[in-house]
């Protein structure tokens, strides 16, 4: 992946969030919107790759939410793939053991693996990959 495109989504019922790399990783551009315009994001993109964050099954019941999200990405890899872009799906298990080592990572502590691998947060005046906005 050193020198190709490629977006990351982080899928929710309504809003998600995206990120689109180049060059390893140079962030281009990120946000979070709402489904509709993440779907153009993909097809728009000159990205070859899409990452995106899957939903597994360990067993528990869930609500409409969940199922919610799973339509989303079914659209999104769609959208991917009519675009011919290639489509990883991340599980949240192999976020938390890439990142922290353990599969009792929370997002606390994924949050600072990621900033402790790539940098503080930074402030207003001087932004850094991880300020919230």
């Amino acid at each position: 992946m050193k020198n190709e495109k490629f977006i990351s989504i982080d899928p929710g019922t309504e809003k998600s969030a995206f990120a689109v790399f180049e060059n390893g990783l140079e962030l281009m551009e990120f946000g979070k919107k709402e489904n509709p315009e993440i779907l153009e994001i993909i097809r728009k993109t000159d990205a070859e790759i899409l990452a995106i964050e899957a939903v597994a099954s360990y067993g528990m019941p869930v609500g409409s939410e969940i199922f919610e999200t799973c339509y989303f990405i079914g659209m999104a890899m769609e959208a991917a793939s009519q675009t011919n872009k290639k489509v990883y799906k991340i599980y949240r298990k192999d976020e938390k053991m890439n990142l922290c080592g353990s599969l009792k990572a929370n997002d606390a502590t994924i949050r600072q693996a990621l900033i402790d691998r790539f940098g503080g947060k930074g402030t207003k005046k001087k932004s850094g990959l991880f300020l919230r906005r």
